[in-house]
């Protein structure tokens, strides 16, 4: 028995010191949000987004072409004159053509459509911008629901070890008064395995303790994810001052799957728009400046050079291209699913923060009525144990207010952990799940 609660204090030690840091919530997801791998990509998404949104990339900016070309003509000839029969021959005659320009083209006016797509392109970057506060907030509650599991664990741990401590004193005084004739055999087999499976338990425990710890590390893209971690928390703190009415406008206004809802009904309308936009003529103007060289070994001149500018415009319309109609029927049909999409999602926060904030509250409720089941345990397991040292109170019996005691805490920690786990996903669907990155006692 010696030897393995030396094992226990061993695996403790190890779990908690070490190159151990003590980090605040805050601290853990300032750290998270700079090096873990996912929010870079969408980080790197975003700045895609970003790039493409150019006026070039929507068509309103002019193309210049640089172009230059060489072609040489190896060829032989034999002609003959109809009038005085002669003939005129050529062998192996190599003519020559040099030629470079810079030709400009400009969509001068297309119907809006180069202007619509521009819109486009602003849209995709919002969404882009909101997607990456979408990915931040989500990370920012996995990772404070992860964080608070880690301390639920700890206490869970510590819970089990004064189990095993109470088991060892139980076992201790049934030893001796086994050694003295006052407990039977049973009683002193019963106090063993009762302190074998308290012990079983904590080590079981250890495994979720440093699960917790790895999961914790992996999100913060730390290589050595074995690092032990010390949290400056100790317990559960929850907030309970949460008002519903703050938490659904705020959700109404900015929840982030809302906005990216409201982004993609606005790209369906512009859809609409550049569809709309072959209604109207296109205007196209184009500029050039060439110049050719032609060299030639046969007739009356040798070579020649030509220089020059050119421009011209050209206006169209579209008369008919045989889609329109459907394209037309079938981006109304798209907006109004957008429509419907958003107000779908609405109705689904709306219900989802009505169900959140009904476990809220009953979780507070919960909590005050563990609260006071623990400190009855307590009290009762302190009874039992004053009967028991007078022999006044079997094993079992004792045994049993051991494991209330044990339960109420457990129980206790659950709804604490319950409670905060409600008030992560509140803050999160309110938009207001970035309070977690304050430095604050209510962390």
């Amino acid at each position: 028995m010696k030897r393995f609660l030396l094992t226990i204090s061993i695996i403790t030690a190890i779990t908690i010191s070490g190159s151990a840091q003590t980090y605040t919530l805050s601290e853990c997801l300032k750290k998270g949000l700079e090096n873990n791998y996912s929010l870079r990509i969408t980080r790197n998404d975003e700045e895609i987004a970003h790039n493409n949104t150019t006026l070039a990339n929507a068509g309103l900016l002019p193309t210049v072409d640089l172009v230059a070309g060489y072609n040489g003509d190896l060829s032989s000839s034999d002609a003959k004159n109809r009038a005085t029969g002669e003939s005129d021959m050529s062998i192996n005659t190599f003519d020559q053509t040099l030629n470079a320009g810079v030709d400009i083209n400009w969509t001068i006016f297309d119907g809006f459509n180069a202007s619509t797509t521009y819109k486009q392109l602003k849209e995709m970057e919002l969404i882009g911008e909101t997607g990456t506060r979408l990915a931040i907030e989500d990370f920012i509650a996995d990772f404070t629901s992860e964080y608070y599991n880690f301390i639920q664990q700890r206490l869970r741990l510590d819970n089990y070890f004064n189990a095993v401590q109470l088991s060892k004193e139980r076992l201790r005084i049934v030893e001796e008064r086994y050694n003295i004739g006052s407990f039977s055999r049973l009683d002193y087999q019963q106090a063993k395995v009762d302190f074998n499976a308290d012990s079983a338990q904590y080590l079981k425990q250890q495994e979720a303790v440093i699960a917790s710890r790895i999961a914790l590390n992996e999100m913060m893209a730390i290589d050595q994810v074995y690092t032990p971690i010390i949290t400056k928390e100790n317990t559960i703190e929850i907030d309970s001052t949460l008002v519903f009415a703050d938490l659904w406008y705020s959700m109404l206004e900015k929840n982030a799957d809302l906005l990216i809802a409201g982004h993609n009904s606005n790209i369906v309308q512009l859809n609409y728009k550049k569809i709309m936009s072959r209604n109207y003529p296109y205007v196209k103007l184009n500029v050039g400046y060439d110049y050719s060289y032609n060299h030639h070994s046969t007739g009356t001149y040798s070579h020649r050079n030509n220089w020059g500018g050119n421009a011209g415009v050209t206006i169209g319309f579209n008369i008919w291209d045989g889609n329109r109609k459907r394209e037309k029927r079938n981006a109304k049909i798209e907006i109004d699913n957008a429509k419907l999409q958003y107000n779908q999602l609405e109705l689904t926060l709306k219900a989802d923060l009505g169900n959140l904030w009904h476990a809220y509250e009953n979780n507070l409720r919960l909590f005050n009525l563990e609260k006071h089941n623990v400190i009855t345990a307590r009290e009762n397991h302190e009874i039992a144990k004053e009967r028991y040292m007078l022999g006044d109170l079997s094993g079992i019996e004792m045994r049993e207010a051991q494991l209330s005691l044990l339960q109420a805490e457990e129980r206790l920690i659950s709804v604490l952990y319950n409670t905060k786990i409600c008030e992560i996903s509140l803050l999160l669907i309110s938009g207001k799940i970035g309070h977690y990155l304050e430095d604050s006692k209510s962390l």
